[in-house]
């Protein structure tokens, strides 16, 4: 089995319970989820609700290669509302892959890690919480690159338990 980083978010409706719906919706092994975290919208030209954010740490079959957990991701957001547009509009569900394993990759479908993963504080201190001592693929430490974004605005709103509440998923 292979680790796998996923980056959770959601901005419209009922952001935790589309959290939830969605991570249980991949329909595999969940090792860890982060804290629920708060952070503004960040590169969207238009005006829209904050943001709930996390992170979960997956157990991936060998034999599922990254773009096979990457189109499961996208068929989840789907499945949950997500409508895809110009702009980055406001999210019903947003589901990111951003660690798989050690590999790397840059194509025009998939980019590991994640880009986003060393610039926004909404996603490296969910995922530090969860996996303190993680490090790239390249082998540098992620720890230290967090104090680059400490002047980003992200609250920690909710403890890592809030992913067990079954009642709103189904």
């Amino acid at each position: 089995m292979i680790e796998a980083a996923i980056g959770l978010g959601a901005n419209l409706g009922r952001p935790e319970a589309a959290l939830r719906r969605g991570l249980w919706s991949l329909g595999l092994p969940v090792l860890a989820v982060s804290s629920l975290y708060e952070s503004l919208p960040v590169e969207t030209a238009i005006a829209q609700p904050n943001y709930l954010n996390a992170v979960a740490i997956l157990l991936v079959p060998e034999a599922m290669p990254p773009r096979a957990l990457l189109d499961r991701l996208l068929a989840t957001e789907a499945a949950l509302g997500r409508v895809r547009a110009p702009g980055k509009p406001p999210r019903t569900l947003d589901l990111d892959l951003l660690l798989f394993g050690e590999r790397e990759m840059d194509d025009s479908a998939l980019m590991l890690p994640h880009p986003g993963l060393l610039r926004r504080r909404f996603v490296l201190e969910p995922l530090l919480e969860v996996r303190p001592a993680q490090r790239l693929p390249d082998g540098r430490p992620l720890a230290p690159l967090l104090a680059a974004t400490l002047g980003q605005e992200v609250r920690r709103v909710r403890g890592r338990c809030w992913w067990w509440r079954t009642a709103d998923v189904f």
